[in-house]
């Protein structure tokens, strides 16, 4: 197994949990993890320990106006969270090494897996093309000096209203509630062709917390975030993608790390099960506990949604959240959480032609007309 993430962790200790004698390889594994980690509370296992979580709060979101989401945000104690993997891998007799890997490397192993991340590691590279990339820039502050955007208690999971910046790209403020009392404060591209770059979105979030009369302090701590949104379904042979590698990464917000904690058990389980076979039948075991039909359906028209939200003019984002967040709880919660709900998820995706108002439904109609076209030829459009 290749990668030391939260997502290789997590499924490497559920290989080992199941008497599956498992061989854990990252090029550092002992780096630190500096990303914050967020998700929909109700998205996580039931057996993960509550003192993995930082907070559990409710969100927002703010479009055109305001509007509550009704669902609990959950975000991580990341280094709880790995202490409580690092304690899963040792008592399961985990074996963690420094090194790279790859199939040919491993010709006696029953099962290799790529939990590299978005650079795929072990399916030979990644494609030239350029990527559709989620990019953000954040600030820790302490909470009383976050209180002008964020009140106790909740979470801000996309605040759409610009406050100057360079750059007439739209950009949206993402706050959570971080361990020790701390605020993150991070201004985010949603989804760009090529990703809008950093220094850009720091000038923004600089820009957004002035008007608000936010001065973080000089040594405050920052955060980069950069990753693709359309990575190629894992497919190399001999190997199974799992977490960012999969790809897991939902399109529409960046988020994999619920859905890989919540998968790892059943990954392992069913390579447990068929490694008394061989090694292309302990492989297709998992995969398809991995992308059942109806996740690889629902991961294709998800793909499609990203090419048409790329295609939308930038100007006219906050209105398409708008009209998605008018949507009924139940189809925003199909679309953003499930993941073999292909029904929930077109009925979500066809919903928004009856919240949008028409300068986005025309932009929409025309999109879906296209996208047969193909990512490759997709470009983000400013053009009214």
């Amino acid at each position: 197994m290749v990668g030391a993430g939260p997502a290789g962790r997590a499924v490497a200790a559920a290989c080992g949990e199941r008497g599956l004698r498992t061989r854990l390889l990252d090029p550092a594994p002992g780096r630190p993890w500096r990303a914050s980690y967020g998700a929909w509370r109700d998205e996580l296992p039931a057996d993960l320990p509550g003192t993995v979580l930082a907070a559990t709060v409710r969100g927002r979101a703010i479009a055109v106006t305001e509007h509550p989401l009704d669902r609990d945000y959950a975000v991580f104690d990341v280094p709880a969270l790995r202490a409580h993997l690092d304690q899963r891998l040792a008592d399961a007799d985990v074996t963690v090494e420094r090194g790279r890997g790859s199939p040919d490397a491993l010709p006696t192993a029953g099962l290799v897996i790529d939990a590299g991340g978005a650079a795929q590691p072990l399916s030979g590279g990644r494609s030239s093309r350029v990527a559709a990339e989620q990019t953000a820039v954040g600030v820790i502050v302490p909470a009383e000096l976050a209180a002008p955007l964020l009140a106790p208690g909740e979470a801000l999971f996309m605040d759409w209203r610009q406050t100057g910046g360079p750059g007439n790209w739209p950009t949206f403020l993402y706050a959570i509630p971080l361990a020790g009392d701390r605020v993150l404060l991070e201004e985010t591209s949603l989804a760009r062709r090529p990703g809008l770059d950093l220094d850009t979105l720091a000038a923004r979030l600089r820009a957004r917390l002035a008007a608000h009369g936010i001065r973080p302090p000089a040594d405050a701590p920052r955060e980069m975030v950069r990753f693709p949104l359309d990575l190629p379904r894992h497919r190399a042979a001999g190997s199974l993608g799992f977490g960012a590698a999969a790809p897991l990464t939902h399109p529409a917000t960046g988020y994999q790390l619920a859905e890989a904690l919540r998968l790892a058990p059943k990954v392992a389980g069913a390579a447990a099960g068929a490694l008394g076979g061989s090694r292309t039948t302990a492989l297709a075991a998992a995969e398809h506990v991995l992308w059942p039909a109806g996740a690889r359906a629902v991961h294709l028209v998800r793909r499609r949604g990203l090419e048409s939200l790329l295609r939308l003019p930038a100007a006219r984002l906050p209105e398409f959240f708008e009209g998605f967040f008018r949507l009924p709880e139940a189809s925003r919660r199909a679309y953003l959480s499930g993941r073999t709900d292909l029904r929930g998820t077109a009925a979500a995706m066809v919903g928004m032609f009856g919240t949008t108002g028409w300068p986005v439904r025309l932009r929409l109609i025309g999109s879906s007309l296209l996208v047969s076209a193909g990512p490759e030829s997709a470009t983000w459009s400013n053009v009214e």
